[in-house]
């Protein structure tokens, strides 16, 4: 599917740009790279800061889930530990970039017992990659609490998927709201691409 997904994207890019030349991120330009596809093209990275600049997102309210403010972009230049001052609220994104990847919609939230940042999602792979899935989130989530839950929902088709942003590779606290979903792309990414890839 990612590779289906990412195929079709070059493919509308290369028609936009009338070219062979392609400004795209770091993760998919890896990707094609390592696969061999995009043969007789020239990919530049574009600037990971932009990758979520047309991103739908809101805040909203733990208990009740309704939302607080639909924010703009701008919004993802505050530190990631607002969500620690505002405990009640969680953070809701929805991008096409996350769609790229079979993922829908991204939130995040400070976890009021572990003070663990929370990210949850739905994710959309057969249930057949169960034990890869699982292999490869223990695998790349790392420290010794690091956990996740993960539940197939028949009724949505997709993954429920929960962990702690805390054990992803490159967290630090002092990073900003957009770092942080950028980390969150990045390891989901690289996660769908390795189950993927072990299932031809």
């Amino acid at each position: 599917m990612l590779k289906d997904q990412i195929k079709q994207y070059i493919f509308e890019q290369q028609n936009n740009s009338n070219g062979n030349s392609i400004t795209i991120f770091k993760e998919e330009k890896e990707y094609l790279e390592k696969n061999q596809l995009g043969d007789n093209i020239q990919f530049s990275e574009k600037d990971v800061s932009v990758r979520f600049a047309d991103a739908y997102i809101e805040r909203c309210d733990k208990e009740t889930e309704n939302m607080l403010k639909n924010e703009s972009t701008s919004f993802l230049a505050q530190p990631l530990d607002y969500l620690k001052v505002h405990k009640n609220e969680f953070i809701y994104l929805e991008s096409n970039w996350f769609d790229l990847i079979g993922v829908e919609a991204v939130s995040i939230e400070a976890d009021d017992v572990f003070g663990t940042y929370d990210v949850m999602l739905g994710l959309k792979l057969q249930k057949k990659f169960e034990k890869a899935l699982k292999e490869n989130l223990n695998t790349q989530l790392h420290g010794d609490e690091a956990k996740f839950d993960l539940m197939f929902s028949l009724e949505d088709g997709l993954w429920n998927l929960n962990f702690a942003l805390n054990y992803v590779e490159g967290f630090t606290e002092e990073i900003s709201i957009g770092e942080a979903f950028q980390l969150i792309y990045r390891f989901l990414f690289q996660l769908v691409a390795a189950v993927e890839g072990e299932r031809k």
